[in-house]
């Protein structure tokens, strides 16, 4: 019979409860417009869960769109010109 004891722990050992490196931290600095475009959105549409979105909510809710989509297009041009070197 094999005795796994030790393979255990070094299968264990990888905690979850490490700290984000600088490249995690830094891709997260990068895409927080985006995240906060998001978040902005999903607040809108929460609102008009529980009633009929009335203009001011539909208004809310396309503005909110629109920073998405805009938040998204800049970190894409963004990684695009450092793919490219910036020679776009």
């Amino acid at each position: 019979m094999d005795i796994i004891a030790a393979l255990q722990a070094a299968v264990t050992a990888d905690g979850l409860d490490r700290e984000p490196t600088a490249a995690e931290l830094d891709a997260i600095e990068t895409e927080m417009p985006v995240i906060l475009a998001r978040v902005e959105l999903l607040d809108a549409q929460i609102v008009t869960l529980d009633r009929t979105p009335t203009e001011v909510d539909e208004r809310r809710i396309r503005r909110a769109r629109r920073r998405v989509m805009a938040a998204r297009r800049a970190l894409t041009n963004q990684a695009a010109a450092a793919v490219t070197g910036g020679a776009a």
